[in-house]
Parts: C-alpha cells; structure tokens; sequence
C-alpha cells in the first residue's frame, strides 16, 4: 500500500508540474518506477515530455501544441514549431527532391519544410498499455514511407526507455532515406558526446554566431558565451566514437544510446550525431536539438528499415560543471571517457 500511495503521490506532482503545458492534443501517458513519457498519436506521433517522476519535462515543446492542435496535412504546408521529440528521413537535401506533389519544392532542391505527412498527421494507436505504445502513421507522397513507431519501458531498468521507428517504402520503386531522431530540449542543457577528434566535427553556422566548443578528453561540449547576451545559432555534425550522447538540466541526467554506426554508413552530407544550438540573451529559453541519423540505406518496393535509441534519466544532485557531469556518467553508467569507443 506504501509503495501504491507513493506511486499516486509522484503522479499527482507530475500532472501539476506539466499543467501549463496541457495542450488541446491528445496526451499518451506511460510510466514506470522512475520515469514518465507523454507522447500524441497526433501531429505525427511526437512525444511532448519526458523525465523523472516528479521532475520537469526534459523535452521542450512549443505553443503551437496549444494553439494548432489540427494542422492541415498537405505538401504544400509549412512547418509548424511543435518541436517535441520527433522522427524525419534523411538527407536533408531529399526532402523534396523525390516527389511529385510539390513541383515547386522540388524543383527548388527546398530544404525546408520537414514533411507534413510525417511531421502533422494524426497517426493510428496499435497497441497500448501502461508501459508501451506503438503508433502507425500515414503513408507520405512526399517521402515515400510509412512510419511505425513505439515506446516501451525496459522492465530490467525502470529509469530507461527504449523508443525505434520503422520506415517501411510504400512505393512501387526503391527509395533511398536514412531514419533521423530528433529531440528538442532547452538550450541550457549541458550536453556531451564522445568524440576522437577535431577532424571529426564540423561546424554549419554563421562565423559571427557560431556555437563555441572544445573537446576535452575524447568529449565534446559546448562553451558557455562568452559575453552576457550573446547570441549562438548553427549546427555541429560530428562522427561520434561510441554510442552514447548526454545532457544535464533540472537536476536530472538524460543519457540518449544508439547503434553506433562507421562513418561509411552515414549520408555524407550528415553526421551520425549533430547538435542544432539556437538561443539569444535567454539561453533557457532557446532551442537545443539532440539530433541522431541511422544509416543511409535504399529500400526495395514494401522493404522496411528499422532504427532505436535507448533514452536514460537520472537524478543528478553533482555540481554544474564537465568534470563533475563526466564523472557521473562514468561511475552511474560507465560512459567514461577513456573507453569511449564501441
């Protein structure tokens, strides 16, 4: 009973924490010992929260959740700032170059906007239960798949949360994509990724705004600005040399694993990891996007492709600092700097 009553009690703290965050979308909930996740079968199917019972959401969504809960799903629709966590198809330079619905982007080689048939349509629950969902989407003209993705709580390790989706080539010829994670979160997080060396990071940004970093034995991480009010916008793509990336915000530690992957298997113009910073003079209020990218592969007509992160959080009562942030991580998740390679 002691157990149920603290159960209730977590719940109920975690429900006031996201209630101005209630959204006209309908909101999926699933939830283990440690750790909540809410994810909508609309708008793609986009998780809008996760972290610790009790704690702040880790993932950063935006207004438009409230306030277009309904977008229209077309090829000639823009993006919509949901943010959340979100599933796209690689390279970004295809996003509209193998379509014949949108003549104009395509021949434009746009970049932009992500797919709406993946990023806006209210997708069909296949399953559902207290600690796994799986959800199917619609097939896209602009992309050319169908999108299958689930959630489930791993029930050895009730602080991890194991999330894949499932690209499958609706058409009647191969298509070539690679599947891409993308998860938003505050851009105050302190994040880290295990890498080798300088050679593998480059950096797409305006010089005058580009995030400053350094690599510190074998990790990367972003440098505090170094003037008040300064701002930073662009995106780093790195080869990362294990599979693992992680970030610290609201006391608690958010530790993001894949398949590490060669670089060989990787879209040239992407990288396995990339990171998007987007913030002003308000860092907390600016944008931190933990973006992973599964191999580049073509798909025969009806193959499918499959990919997965493995989503940890713990609560983290260390200093705010690297040394303190990377010594957690070794000693609570042996992701230790010196054997940083899969």
């Amino acid at each position: 009973m002691r157990t149920k009553a603290v159960l209730l009690l977590a719940t109920a703290i975690w429900m006031h924490v996201f209630a101005a965050d209630a959204a006209d979308v309908e909101r999926i909930r699933l939830q283990s010992r440690d750790a909540v996740l809410e994810v909508t079968p609309a708008l793609g199917g986009r998780v809008l929260a996760f972290g610790l019972v009790g704690h702040p959401s880790l993932i950063k969504i935006g207004d438009p959740v409230a306030s277009q809960p309904n977008p229209a799903v077309s090829a000639t629709a823009d993006d919509i700032g949901y943010l959340g966590h979100d599933v796209w198809l690689g390279p970004q330079s295809g996003w509209w170059s193998d379509q014949q619905v949108n003549a104009e982007r395509r021949d434009a080689r746009a970049v932009w906007p992500p797919d709406p048939y993946l990023a806006f349509a209210q997708t069909r629950v296949v399953t559902r239960a207290p600690d796994r969902l799986v959800l199917e989407g619609i097939d896209s003209p602009v992309t050319g798949v169908r999108l299958l993705k689930s959630f489930a709580f791993d029930p050895a390790d009730p602080a991890t949360l194991e999330l894949s989706a499932l690209a499958r080539n609706i058409r009647d010829r191969p298509v070539s994509r690679d599947l891409w994670f993308n998860t938003r979160t505050s851009a105050a997080t302190r994040v880290y990724v295990p890498v080798a060396a300088a050679a593998d990071v480059r950096i797409e940004a305006a010089e005058a705004m580009a995030p400053a970093w350094r690599i510190d034995a074998g990790v990367f991480s972003f440098l505090p600005p170094s003037a008040a009010g300064a701002s930073r916008r662009g995106k780093v793509l790195m080869q990362p040399s294990a599979g693992w990336m992680a970030g610290f915000a609201h006391r608690q530690a958010f530790v993001i694993r894949f398949d590490h992957q060669p670089r060989s298997a990787i879209h040239p113009q992407q990288g396995q990891v990339e990171l998007y910073l987007d913030h002003g003079e308000d860092i907390a209020a600016g944008l931190l996007e933990m973006e992973v990218h599964a191999p580049y592969r073509t798909l025969a007509p009806g193959e499918a492709m499959q990919a997965r992160e493995r989503w940890t959080v713990l609560p983290y009562d260390g200093a705010d600092t690297p040394q303190a942030h990377l010594a957690f991580l070794c000693r609570r998740l042996q992701l230790c700097a010196a054997s940083t390679a899969d």
